[in-house]
């Protein structure tokens, strides 16, 4: 018998002896690790920390690569019941002026005649973009919280943009929670969430721009004070 044969045999035994006739499984440490992370954040009402949120969006560009940009302003609201993820919902508004793409180069230079000052100017406010001279908000309204796990869920709600209001289904994940925010002095949790739409969906022409639209939000939520009775 050769010493492979010696190492399958005593690794069958051993997987044997934790699993003899009679006794429990041996618990995987991926369940236990999930056990032990069950959401733990007080419920009640968190609001978005401004400056420590992040809203991305990619677009596939001329069939070629993933054209990323971001908004820098948005307010969100996230009443939280942790004993029934599903009674939880959320409120997210968007600023389609602060469009954010870091274009490096002489807009203006490069897109004479346009009447834009710059990439972000013209995303922000030419009809065929985010048009947000007629439609100043793009807003989000969680209509159900689906958990998926300890710390997962899908939350669907109602996108309302470019004046046209359609489902769109994000998955998120609590990333962690703090019982005492360091500077606020009240429970902070924080999570992300990504999920896919279509722009035509939303009456936006596809052209070299891809049609389907990935965004990815990351952010840290602050409880708020109950109101006084």
């Amino acid at each position: 018998m050769t010493i492979r044969h010696l190492a399958a045999l005593s690794l069958l035994a051993l997987l044997a002896a934790c699993n003899r006739p009679g006794e429990a499984p041996v618990p995987a440490p991926a369940a236990e690790a999930e056990a032990a992370v069950a959401l733990k954040a007080p419920a009640g009402v968190y609001a978005l920390d401004p400056t420590h949120a992040t809203l991305q969006w990619s677009v596939l560009h001329n069939t070629i690569s993933n054209y990323t940009a971001r908004f820098d302003k948005l307010e969100a609201t996230l009443t939280l019941d942790p004993a029934n993820l599903g009674n939880s919902r959320i409120t997210a508004t968007i600023d389609p002026t602060s469009v954010d793409a870091a274009y490096p180069a002489d807009y203006e230079a490069s897109h004479a005649g346009t009447g834009f000052h710059s990439w972000n100017d013209d995303m922000a406010n030419n009809a065929k973009f985010l048009n947000a001279k007629a439609f100043p908000t793009i807003k989000f309204v969680s209509t159900s919280v689906e958990p998926t796990g300890a710390r997962t869920a899908k939350v669907t709600g109602d996108l309302t943009f470019l004046g046209q209001t359609r489902p769109v289904t994000l998955d998120a994940t609590f990333n962690g929670e703090i019982e005492r925010h360091p500077f606020a002095q009240v429970p902070a949790l924080g999570f992300a969430a990504e999920g896919r739409f279509k722009r035509s969906d939303f009456g936006m022409a596809v052209g070299p721009v891809g049609d389907e639209v990935t965004i990815r939000f990351d952010g840290e939520f602050i409880q708020q004070a109950a109101p006084a009775n």
